[in-house]
């Protein structure tokens, strides 16, 4: 008996095989988990002696298993605990239900615009929370809004444009409309063009359905300030004067004189764009009815738009006496009468005057006697403008002898001779050409020397101005400019950028005439 035992415990025990790191070991000693031990031994856990286990105020209820503790033992190693609690991470409760609504809210509102996505998919709670951080937004399908949805998602919403939304969009269109003003698709069915097509004025919503859209809108945004619309009337307007006190700006198209009479209810109205006449969209009438009844309603405009209106002397005259904090005026594609231009001088506070896409600017201006100047003006600017009447360009130049910038982008007309109308303007400090190809050299330093405080000069993309023909009187000028921008001509600047390349030469060495 003694022997065997003897030879039992002589025999060498076998050695165990050592077991292999968990995946959770492995990672816990990585350093990438460092933040997170420090994190998870940070949070109180409450003394779990016994089964069941007792909790602190200090921390949260969570549900308990009958089967297994909610927390391991205070007995267990280190290593064991970590194991356990990253195992059981999906235990732990949202921290952020500590936080109120508004606090979070707070917090949501430092983060970029750009994790406003991700944010609203962490879960209902901060997917209604970042609907009330939204301030503006585009609107494309109307049943949204006149559900009530809209509301509901964004209840804060200070800057609306539904311009796109009050399009229809066919089934199965394959076409699409990008206009500066719209963009849509259109009926395939439409074939051919006319003189009188115009695209956008069966696509349109009904009247009655946009105004009972802004009535929603009115009743669930008191706070609004801006909004975009196309096709409402003067009830629909009247909705929204009433309920957002605080509204300040409007761009309404497709309007005429009865709807400016809901515009004139918005007391605070600052910045207005109107949008009567869109040639192959649609079309509407402003007439000096509308203009005056304007002018009498919105008496703090400060900017004012005018695209596809008709008016004449009496209107700008009605705008000018009645709105006397108007700073900025925009004429788009107007279609006044003649003479308008002599009540320009009517707008006493005027400083930026912006025609745009005018076709004519005023052909019968009537006498010199008659046209005044606006001498608080300090900017013309005129983009793709037809200045092809010498009377109309000088009745322009008349009425804006005080300013100091001249702005003139792809205008069509404009010579030697109808930029030499612009010498009367004595203190321009500033001149930018940009797209005038009938400008020469020439009659660029006319006008320039004549005018005493000019600073700054921008010419580019003007083919007829060379640098050859640059004189000795207009070079000293030149030197004395705080700010000189010359591109006249883009060959001859791609010329002297590629000198001394090779490129451009090669064709002469390798196919020389025999």
């Amino acid at each position: 008996m003694a022997s065997v035992w003897e030879a039992k415990s002589t025999t060498p025990a076998k050695k165990k095989k050592s077991r292999g790191q968990a995946w959770t070991d492995r990672w816990l000693k990585g350093s990438v988990a460092k933040p997170l031990k420090h994190v998870v031994f940070a949070m109180q856990l409450p003394s779990l002696s016994g089964g069941g286990g007792t909790f602190s105020p200090k921390t949260p209820k969570v549900s308990l298993s009958n089967s297994k503790p909610a927390y391991p033992s205070p007995k267990l190693s280190k290593d064991k605990l970590q194991t356990f609690i990253i195992s059981n991470l999906s235990d732990i409760v949202d921290r952020t239900r500590l936080l109120n609504d508004e606090i979070l809210l707070k917090i949501l509102s430092f983060l970029p615009d750009s994790q406003r996505k991700s944010n609203c998919l962490v879960c209902k709670r901060w997917l209604n929370l970042q609907g009330r951080l939204v301030r503006s937004i585009k609107i494309l399908d109307w049943e949204f809004l006149e559900s009530g949805r809209l509301i509901a998602r964004f209840p804060n919403l200070a800057y609306v444009d539904l311009i796109n939304g009050c399009v229809v969009t066919p089934v199965d269109s394959s076409i699409y409309l990008n206009h500066r003003l719209v963009s849509a698709h259109l009926d395939s069915r439409v074939s051919g063009f006319s003189l009188n097509w115009r695209v956008c004025e069966e696509n349109l919503l009904p009247v009655e359905i946009v105004d009972r859209g802004l009535t929603v809108l009115a009743n669930g945004c008191p706070n609004l300030r801006r909004l975009a619309v196309i096709g409402a009337t003067q009830l629909g307007l009247l909705s929204v004067a009433e309920e957002c006190p605080t509204l300040q700006e409007l761009e309404l198209h497709r309007c005429n004189d009865n709807v400016l009479r809901g515009i004139a209810a918005c007391s605070n109205l600052q910045i207005l764009k109107l949008v009567g006449n869109v040639y192959g969209l649609y079309g509407s009438l402003v007439s000096d009815v509308g203009l005056t009844i304007l002018a009498q309603g919105c008496k703090r405009l400060v900017k004012l738009e005018l695209s596809g209106c008709e008016g004449s002397f009496d209107g700008i005259k009605a705008i000018g006496q009645c709105c006397q904090m108007l700073e900025e005026l925009t004429v788009c594609d107007h279609r006044m009468d003649d003479g308008w231009l002599a009540a320009l001088p009517f707008c006493e506070n005027l400083k930026t005057l912006r025609l745009l896409s005018c076709k004519r600017i005023d052909p019968v201006p009537g006498p010199d006697e008659y046209l005044g100047c606006c001498s608080a003006l300090e900017t013309l600017h005129l983009e793709r403008c037809q200045l092809r009447d010498q009377n109309g360009v000088r009745a322009l130049f008349k009425a804006c002898e005080t300013v100091r910038e001249i702005v003139v982008h792809d205008c069509w007309g404009l010579d030697d001779e109808a930029f030499s109308l612009a010498s009367t303007c004595r203190r321009v400090k500033l001149l930018y050409l940009e797209g005038c190809s009938l400008v020469t050299t020439e009659g660029l330093e006319s006008v320039l020397l004549s005018w005493n405080e000019i600073e700054n000069v921008k010419i580019e993309s003007c083919k007829n101005v060379h640098d050859a023909a640059i004189s000795p009187e207009l070079s000293n000028l030149f030197s004395g400019l705080k700010q000189l921008r010359w591109r006249p001509d883009s060959k001859s600047v791609l010329a002297a950028g590629l000198t001394g390349t090779g490129i451009g030469e090669r064709g002469r060495k390798f196919f020389k005439k025999s």
